[in-house]
């Protein structure tokens, strides 16, 4: 038998999620942020247009709107690579990795995923080198010392 609360009664409900809420590593100000994103983004858009007009694929468009970028690869799939300013973080849907969420590394000038501290540069060169099927590089990172 069910007892009915009173009038006025608060009763606090927990959710439980499938995915754990995102949790930030990042220790940058939002300023440093929107500035390393912006950054990344609009580098990430300058090489994907470079990109998909050299492909000469009906099929492949990208778009930028809103912090939202969109690269459409036909039958390979639609990668969407956004920020996320709550979190200072850059998501990216892979249609090949799916979801990954990226955190900015001071140290490395990277956007890093902490589960397999793989970068957003090297995760989508990966990716789109295959997609293309020739070596694709983004220069959205630093170049490294060797």
């Amino acid at each position: 038998m069910t007892q009915a609360r009173p009038k006025g009664d608060l009763h606090l409900q927990i959710r439980h999620y499938a995915t754990p809420q995102p949790e930030s590593t990042s220790t940058i100000s939002t300023g440093e942020y929107h500035a390393f994103a912006d950054e990344t983004m609009e580098a990430l858009l300058t090489s994907l247009e470079n990109l998909v007009d050299g492909a000469a694929d009906a099929a492949y468009e990208v778009e930028y709107s809103s912090g939202v970028l969109t690269l459409k690869l036909g039958e390979t799939g639609t990668y969407v690579i956004n920020k996320q300013p709550p979190n200072k973080q850059i998501w990216l849907s892979s249609p090949i990795s799916g979801p990954k969420r990226y955190d900015y590394n001071t140290d490395s000038g990277k956007w890093m995923y902490t589960r397999d501290s793989q970068s957003l540069g090297q995760l989508l060169e990966q990716e789109l080198s295959t997609a293309f099927d020739k070596e694709v590089r983004l220069g959205i990172e630093p170049k490294e010392n060797v």
